[in-house]
């Protein structure tokens, strides 16, 4: 009887506890990603002083200057350059419009702080990994004993979790989380709702294709922000 109390507790506290949504996608029955959201995504930043010569190895494109080999606190392979001495990094220029390689590579310079973070997804990363959720989801249900599986619909990691919610139509919404949490379901549904309410329900939009509709993003980013100050307690089960 304890135990059944304590874990009636527990779920209650989870229930109403701030939670924290990094993203939400909605990927079409085909496989496309047709909406994407960053609600909450963590800036990953390091910062360290470095001595000549640089012990990680840099690749200088116009676009920007990222980190190709070695790891050093924190700092790995993928990172890109964000500021140099408190200056924030263009491309591969500083805002005083000084050359990034020239600088690095001139040991007189040294030494430098240095920051790198790790970039955000670009639209086209999205896409390609929507594109590679879709057979993963279908592998599942394939490997499940049962029939008529439900598919993937949790992935649990040690920084984040995805829920997944197909419909009988096949569309998936996907919500990237912080690990731990309970009622995603709940949260799951509400979006479907809002998508059937407002992208479903507008003349303008066309099935398969990207949702653009200005009602239902600020009604989901609404729905989120209530969820993440005040829980999944407040919705209308």
């Amino acid at each position: 009887m304890f135990l059944v109390c304590l874990f009636t507790r527990i779920n209650r506290f989870s229930l109403t506890f701030k939670m924290i949504i990094y993203g939400v996608y909605i990927v079409s029955k085909s496989g496309g990603l047709i909406f994407n959201l960053d609600n909450n995504v963590p800036r990953i930043e390091h910062e360290k002083t470095f001595t000549y010569p640089l012990d990680i190895i840099l690749d200088y494109s116009p676009k920007k200057v990222s980190v190709v080999f070695n790891r050093k606190d924190g700092i790995n392979v993928g990172h890109i350059l964000v500021a140099v001495n408190g200056m924030v990094v263009n491309g591969a220029t500083l805002e005083d419009g000084r050359d990034v390689k020239t600088l690095l590579e001139t040991a007189d310079n040294y030494p430098l702080n240095l920051k790198f973070g790790r970039p955000k997804m670009t639209t086209n990363e999205k896409i390609f990994l929507a594109s590679m959720f879709y057979p993963l989801f279908a592998i599942a249900s394939q490997l499940s004993p049962e029939n008529k599986s439900s598919g993937i619909e949790l992935l649990e990691t040690d920084t984040f979790t995805l829920h997944c919610f197909q419909t009988l139509t096949g569309v998936k919404f996907i919500v990237v989380s912080e690990t731990g949490l309970v009622g995603m379901d709940i949260l799951l549904r509400k979006i479907y709702e809002l998508y059937s309410d407002y992208a479903l329900k507008n003349p303008f939009y066309s099935l398969e294709m990207p949702i653009r509709c200005e009602l239902f993003d600020s009604k989901l980013q609404l729905l989120l922000d209530m969820i993440e100050k005040t829980g999944i307690n407040n919705l209308d089960k």
